[in-house]
């Protein structure tokens, strides 16, 4: 017969042994930690990374993907729908959507292109403007998050590689 002290039973990691559940690990732990493939662990960061922006910019009505939109419209004005969905990684279904909803909210307008009137160039109207920069304040505090403990030199080689990444597996 066995003996019950009233606590709850904890799940084991080691792989269920002893007649109890192996329990997922933690970030930072077995596979999720330093001993983990690179792409998983990228996936991981990243996750965690949308996960703090969803939750940051919620408060301001705004999804990770609108400010990924908002963000390259500020840097490049003018960029049409496809262009937008390439460079904030979206399926171009999904840029169309956020870009209704943003131009409903007077956050961004369009113009027709000046040579081939098919194709609508977006940019940022004042108040999305606004709200982009209430969006950086708020994304700026997690990538201080990101950077906290990293000198310059270390900062820099991470952004190197992580460019590096794009570009070199970008085609497979």
């Amino acid at each position: 017969m066995q003996r019950t002290t009233g606590r709850p039973r904890t799940a084991r990691t080691d792989g269920g042994t002893a007649g109890l559940p192996a329990r997922p690990p933690a970030p930072g732990e077995g596979k999720r930690g330093e001993k983990g493939y690179l792409g998983y662990l990228l996936r991981q960061a990243q996750a965690a990374v949308r996960l703090s922006m969803d939750r940051t910019l919620t408060e301001l009505g705004v999804t990770p993907p609108q400010f990924a939109v908002l963000t390259m419209l500020r840097a490049y004005p003018g960029l049409s729908g496809a262009d937008v969905a390439r460079l904030t990684f979206l399926t171009p279904q999904t840029v169309g959507v956020i870009i209704r909803n943003l131009e409903r909210d007077g956050a961004i307008r369009k113009a027709r292109h000046p040579v081939h009137g098919r194709i609508l160039q977006w940019s940022l109207t004042p108040h999305g403007a606004t709200l982009l920069r209430g969006c950086r304040q708020r994304v700026l505090d997690i990538e201080e998050r990101l950077g906290a403990g990293l000198d310059g030199k270390t900062e820099a080689a991470i952004r190197r590689w992580l460019s590096k990444i794009a570009t070199e597996m970008q085609d497979g």
